[in-house]
């Protein structure tokens, strides 16, 4: 035996510590947004809904998905430009953190009404690009599957608000 020989820890007490370490950050962040008002991280949970859901329609615009799409009643489609995908959610979003403020104050169950309300609503605004005229097929389901995307990332992080009751 030497004294020179390094000493090393196996590699799964290492990835250990780092599994322990990433959840304790998670947990922490979680926890702070568990005591912040409900608007704050609905504008929060919105803001990283409409990125999320932009770079979604970035990615499809990149791969040859047209984004041109007509509103009921339109003679023809209009280019959706760069950043509707991020205005759209900040937009429609308003409505959901008045929703979840309501629903705080006055819900005797807020967290579960809040859900089964987003989740509702998101069905239903999936009809929209699917009866959108002169509209390609590839576009609509990119559209379809964008409020799936913007609903994944802010109704869980409201939800779970929802569901801590301040002190």
């Amino acid at each position: 035996m030497s004294a020179t020989t390094p000493q090393t820890r196996p590699a799964t007490s290492s990835l250990s510590s780092a599994r322990s370490a990433r959840s304790t950050g998670s947990a922490r962040s979680a926890r702070l947004l568990d005591t912040r008002p409900v608007w704050l991280v609905g504008v929060l949970a919105t803001l990283a809904g409409a990125v999320v859901t932009e770079a979604f329609g970035l990615i499809a615009r990149g791969v040859g998905v047209p984004m041109e799409a007509a509103s009921p009643g339109a003679m023809e489609a209009a280019e959706i430009p760069v950043g509707g995908f991020f205005g759209g959610v900040l937009f429609w979003s308003v409505v959901g953190i008045v929703l979840a403020v309501a629903l705080a104050r006055w819900a005797k169950r807020p967290a579960r009404t809040f859900v089964v309300t987003t989740v509702v609503l998101t069905a239903l605004s999936m009809a929209g690009p699917a009866v959108a005229p002169h509209t390609a097929t590839s576009t609509q389901v990119v559209l379809a599957v964008s409020h799936l995307v913007a609903a994944a990332v802010i109704i869980p992080v409201v939800a779970r608000r929802l569901s801590h009751r301040r002190p």
